[in-house]
C-alpha cells in the first residue's frame, strides 16, 4: 500500500524504515509495502496456524502478551510513585488485573482485564504529566486532543519496528493469538507491540512533554473534523526521539553484552519461534534494568 511521506524527508525515511512504511500527509499510518518473503519455513507457517487454532495454545501466548503489557504499566506506575507522584489508585488497579490474568479462560476475558489496567493507567497520566487541560479518556479514531494525537503516533512508531523485526524471522506477521487476524493488517505486530508501548513508547512520551520538547503549539486540528495532528517538524522531533530511543543499549544479562531496543523486539520474535518449535516456553519480556 503507497501512502504519502510527509512526516519526514524521504532520505531520512529510508534510513529509519528500510521496509516500506506510509504515514498520510496528518503523520497517520497508512499502510506497508509487505516485502518479498526470503526467510520462509512451511513448518514454521503450520505450528503457528496450530497455535492459533488450539484454543488453549492461543490463550497461552495471549497472556504473555498481556502480562508483559501490564507488568511494564506497573514499572512505569512504580517509577513515578516513587517520585511522589500521587499513583497508589491506579497502582492498586493494574495490580489487580495482573493477579486476575492468570484466572482468564478466554481472550475477551484476557482484552477485558487489560482494558480496565489501561483505564487506570492513563487516568494516572494526570498525574504524571503536567497538562493544561485533563486526559479523559483515550480517544484513538480519530485523535481528539494532543495527548491522544502524540500515543497514537507513537503506538504507529512502535507497530512499525515490531513488525520490522518480525520481517527478520520466519514468523508469518498476519498469524496473531491477542488479536484476532484479519484482512490488511499484520496482527502478530500488534500483539508484541503490547509488551512495549509502555516500555519504549510511554515512556518516550513522559519525557517529550514533561521536558516540553513538544507542547500544545506542536498541534493542529484537520479542518472542521474533531481530530488533532502533529505538525510536520513536531514529527520530525517525535521520529528522533524514537530512533535515539531504539539505539539505546542496556546489558543483557542472559547473552552477556548490551544489546538495543530494537535489538530487544527481534530477541521477542525469536523468543515466539522458539516456543512455536517446542524449544522453549514462550515469556514475554519483563525490563529487569
Amino acid at each position: 500500500m503507497v501512502g504519502k511521506v510527509s512526516s519526514v524527508d524521504e532520505q531520512q525515511y529510508e534510513e529509519l524504515y528500510t521496509n516500506g512504511i506510509f504515514f498520510n500527509y496528518y503523520g497517520f499510518y497508512t499502510g506497508s509495502f509487505y516485502p518479498r518473503e526470503t526467510n520462509v519455513s512451511g513448518d514454521l507457517l503450520v505450528r503457528q496456524v496450530q497455535h492459533y487454532l488450539d484454543g488453549n495454545s492461543r490463550l497461552f501466548l495471549a497472556r504473555e502478551f498481556i502480562e508483559g503489557a501490564l507488568y511494564h504499566i506497573s514499572r512505569n506506575l512504580n517509577y513515578y510513585s516513587n517520585r511522589g507522584k500521587s499513583l497508589e489508585e491506579a497502582i492498586t488497579a493494574v495490580e489487580t488485573s495482573m493477579q486476575r490474568l492468570k484466572d482468564c479462560k478466554t481472550i475477551p476475558e484476557l482484552m477485558r482485564e487489560e482494558g480496565q489496567a489501561r483505564m487506570a493507567y492513563y487516568s494516572a497520566f494526570n498525574e504524571i504529566l503536567e497538562l493544561d487541560e485533563p486526559f479523559e479518556k483515550r480517544v484513538r479514531r480519530p485523535p481528539d486532543n494532543m495527548l491522544n494525537a502524540l500515543i497514537s503516533f507513537i503506538n504507529t512508531l512502535i507497530y512499525t519496528a515490531v513488525l520490522s523485526e518480525i520481517y527478520v524471522t520466519q514468523l508469518n506477521p498476519t498469524i496473531s493469538y491477542l488479536h484476532e487476524p484479519s484482512e490488511r493488517r499484520f496482527s502478530l505486530a500488534l500483539d508484541v507491540s503490547e509488551i512495549f508501548k509502555p516500555l519504549i513508547g510511554d515512556k518516550i512520551i513522559f519525557r517529550l512533554l514533561n521536558r516540553r520538547i513538544i507542547d500544545r503549539e506542536d498541534f493542529e486540528g484537520i479542518g472542521d473534523e474533531p481530530a488533532i495532528y502533529l505538525k510536520e517538524d513536531a514529527r520530525k522531533r517525535v521520529l528522533k526521539e524514537f530512533e535515539e530511543t531504539l539505539q539505546t543499549t542496556v546489558y543483557h544479562r542472559k547473552l552477556k553484552r548490551n544489546v538495543s531496543y530494537r535489538h530487544l523486539i527481534r530477541l521477542e520474535a525469536y523468543k515466539i519461534v522458539r516456543h512455536l518449535i517446542g524449544m522453549e516456553a514462550y515469556r514475554s519480556l519483563r525490563a529487569w534494568w
